[in-house]
């Protein structure tokens, strides 16, 4: 839609891509460090510590992903790498998530409850990140000429100009919303540690599996052609390990003792 916010001729210029990820990354730092002072008295300095050491693992897992879409092109382009477009999120969480847990263990902070702190602050980066997708051209859906459909025409954006698509940047946001509205109703109800975390990686991983289906970057690749794509391929991985330790978890008796 809108790619750049604001610039001043060549020497200054607000993306808003960028931008929506600022605002993500400021909320959720607030989220984690209000949540995790006040059940486990942190300091702002180990949050801010977490979340400089995530960004390096979301970076780094993200662009390799993305390299390994296009492994032929990246390699004799490997200064597209390096510049601010072109993240794969997937690849972004799975280096995060071992972060987290090094990190955890590392302050001796409770793994699980920490973990469920994160699916909620997961959210709402994420769903700012999705924002700055949709205002960027990122991550666009297939033509379609329903009336929900999007024109992108600024020549900055990354989707297809002129052309009515998908605006699957939209659905990714709202399913992030609906999912971070069913967290925080499985919190107050919630029967055991980690369950926040485990059911955010399951929601999140058969919704994507969905909006899949709308995409219209899939030039990112598949398993089975014109089947099951990369991230399908992904969540399916995702969905049956986490079942895995739901049901692991239920079973060692972790509960959360109500008072």
């Amino acid at each position: 839609m809108h790619p750049v916010i604001f610039k001043i001729g060549d020497v200054f210029t607000i993306y808003s891509y960028g931008f929506f990820i600022v605002i993500g990354a400021i909320c959720g730092v607030t989220y984690v460090w209000q949540q995790s002072k006040k059940q486990f008295n942190t300091t702002f300095d180990q949050i801010n510590s977490l979340f400089l050491l995530l960004l390096v693992a979301a970076i780094v897992g993200g662009k390799l992903f993305l390299f390994f879409e296009k492994p032929g092109y990246y390699a004799n382009n490997l200064s597209a790498l390096l510049t601010g477009r072109g993240f794969v999120f997937y690849g972004s969480l799975l280096f995060c998530i071992p972060t987290m847990l090094w990190f955890f263990k590392k302050h001796k902070l409770p793994l699980y409850p920490m973990l469920d702190i994160m699916a909620i602050t997961t959210c709402i980066v994420h769903f700012f990140g999705r924002i700055g997708c949709f205002m960027a051209g990122c991550c666009h859906g297939i033509e379609w000429h329903g009336p929900l459909s999007v024109v992108f025409t600024d020549e900055a954006c990354l989707a297809p100009l002129n052309t009515p698509l998908h605006p699957t940047q939209l659905y990714s946001s709202a399913m992030i919303l609906v999912i971070l509205l069913i967290l925080l109703v499985i919190k107050k109800y919630q029967k055991f540690q980690g369950q926040l975390f485990l059911s955010y990686l399951m929601l999140y991983a058969i919704g994507r599996s969905v909006i899949e289906e709308f995409r219209g970057d899939l030039s990112r690749g598949f398993v089975i052609d014109g089947y099951l794509s990369n991230s399908q391929f992904i969540s399916l991985i995702i969905v049956s390990v986490t079942l895995y330790f739901y049901i692991r978890l239920i079973k060692k008796g972790k509960v959360i003792n109500k008072k």
